[in-house]
């Protein structure tokens, strides 16, 4: 989507942290901009910065309530119109390995941070496909997408199936001049270690809660030295006017990603394959070719 100005674009997890600096950098761009947030003082913060600029809306949201998600998408429509970009941003933290977390803790982290993702796309894709004028989806996932963490075990699991998620629509949907991005952003300075705040009574899960809140109360020193959030939705923005498939905002993971693809090589088996086999998966593969080519093509 080359030309964003003039579009409306709807972010969740929108109130603060990377969807905030998305909100300001699209605002900048000439966008509409609905942020979505499921806490009532972010987004109060939020429109107290963006003042009286008639190009933002805020709606309070939760996620994982698909009710609510197609009660916010109507408001979005009846503020400004047809939804051009959806964001789907919104996500919670869990720093305990996953041996000892309950089906609590599984249900609020993947609920969240896979399902809110589901969600939106459900959501909005057939209002997208409605309009006809095409759009794109931008779901963050993170760099814990290839580097798998054994205390936020979780929130590893929920962003490699944000990443798979993310990698297959994009075959699907680019008939439709839909594009979609996988955002994989480093270390930014958010407020994603106050995810205890929201987690739902119904999913309480004191004792891990507790170890988690340990962890969690270290971090805000840690945050002070990640990318500032403009700094991140401007390069969201970037990958969006450009359709790209991956979004990286931190060069630091170079040498790290290439240490995993190198590893995943070498694991492969030495022998030669059957010819029958090879030959079926080389039709696959130039299919496959040929989906990512359209793809890459849109916009």
């Amino acid at each position: 989507m080359k030309n964003v100005e003039g579009k409306v674009a709807f972010i969740t997890g929108g109130a603060s942290g990377a969807g905030f600096g998305m909100a300001q950098v699209f605002l900048k761009a000439g966008m509409k901009v609905v942020i979505a947030d499921v806490r009532q003082d972010n987004l109060n913060r939020a429109m107290s910065y963006f003042g009286s600029n008639p190009n933002i809306e805020a709606v309070q949201l939760d996620v994982t309530d698909r009710e609510a998600f197609a009660k916010a998408a109507d408001k979005a429509e009846q503020v400004f119109g047809k939804v051009h970009i959806l964001c789907n941003n919104a996500g919670v933290n869990l720093f305990v390995p996953i041996e000892e977390c309950t089906y609590n803790d599984l249900d609020w982290i993947m609920g969240v941070n896979f399902g809110g993702v589901v969600n939106g796309i459900v959501t909005f894709v057939p209002r997208i496909r409605r309009h006809g004028e095409g759009g794109h989806i931008v779901n963050t996932a993170s760099m814990a997408a290839y580097l798998p963490s054994p205390i936020a075990g979780i929130y590893t699991a929920s962003k490699f199936a944000v990443r798979g998620l993310s990698e297959a629509l994009r075959l699907s949907l680019f008939q439709y001049n839909i594009g979609v991005s996988v955002f994989c952003p480093g270390l930014i300075n958010s407020s994603i270690y106050e995810s205890e705040k929201i987690r739902p009574r119904n999913l309480a899960s004191p004792e891990i809660s507790a170890k988690n809140q340990i962890f969690m109360d270290k971090l805000p020193e840690v945050h002070k030295f990640g990318m500032t959030p403009e700094e991140v939705g401007e390069k969201v923005l970037a990958g969006i006017c450009r359709n790209n498939l991956y979004i990286f905002s931190h060069p630091e993971f170079k040498e790290e990603l290439k240490e995993i693809f190198d590893e995943t090589l070498n694991a492969l088996p030495e022998e030669d394959a059957p010819a029958a086999r090879v030959k079926f998966e080389q039709g696959r593969r130039e299919g496959l070719k040929n989906l990512k080519t359209a793809a890459n093509k849109i916009g």
